[in-house]
């Protein structure tokens, strides 16, 4: 009797690569318009809601970083992360400008490819655990923190501009 050769085994992905991933397909390529290989995700669909909407896609989104942080990334990318997030949230600042630029941006999908790039690299952090969490937690709270400085500013400037009684 023969004895059947095993398959050789690919390595098994990173389970947090894994779900970045589909996370960021969930949030920026979801959909596809008809006829085009354009497509946009949730992320998109809930910036349409003035204001809220972007800071909203933008908190949603930094689950990503919170992956990142779990993973260990070094701070210069975990900044860089960062500013993706907030360079995605200032673009769908701009009424329809914004929502078409910020189709094409995909800072979620951009999170993602760089969190996979780091853990495929071994790229992680190796000094003191709670130096690197308080840095680390230090940017994700100050991301959310603009995220609704910024929410709260847009909708006083909306409600300043719509206001009859003037």
């Amino acid at each position: 009797m023969a004895r059947r050769k095993d398959p050789i085994e690919e390595p098994r992905p990173d389970a947090r690569v894994v779900r970045t991933k589909r996370y960021g397909r969930l949030m920026d390529d979801l959909f596809t318009i008809p006829g085009t290989r354009i497509g946009f995700g949730l992320d998109s669909l809930i910036g349409l809601v003035p204001g809220l909407g972007d800071a909203a896609g933008t908190v949603l989104s930094s689950a990503i970083l919170v992956e990142a942080v779990r993973a260990r990334v070094p701070i210069p990318l975990l900044l860089r992360m960062a500013l993706n997030l907030l360079l995605d949230t200032a673009l769908g600042y701009v009424p329809l400008a914004g929502d078409i630029a910020d189709v094409g941006f995909r800072a979620n999908k951009k999170n993602a490819r760089l969190l996979e790039q780091a853990i495929e690299a071994g790229r992680t952090h190796e000094g003191s655990t709670g130096a690197y969490l308080a840095r680390a937690g230090l940017i994700v709270v100050l991301l959310l923190l603009i995220m609704i400085a910024s929410a709260v500013l847009t909708m006083w400037l909306l409600l300043t501009l719509l206001n009859p009684y003037k």
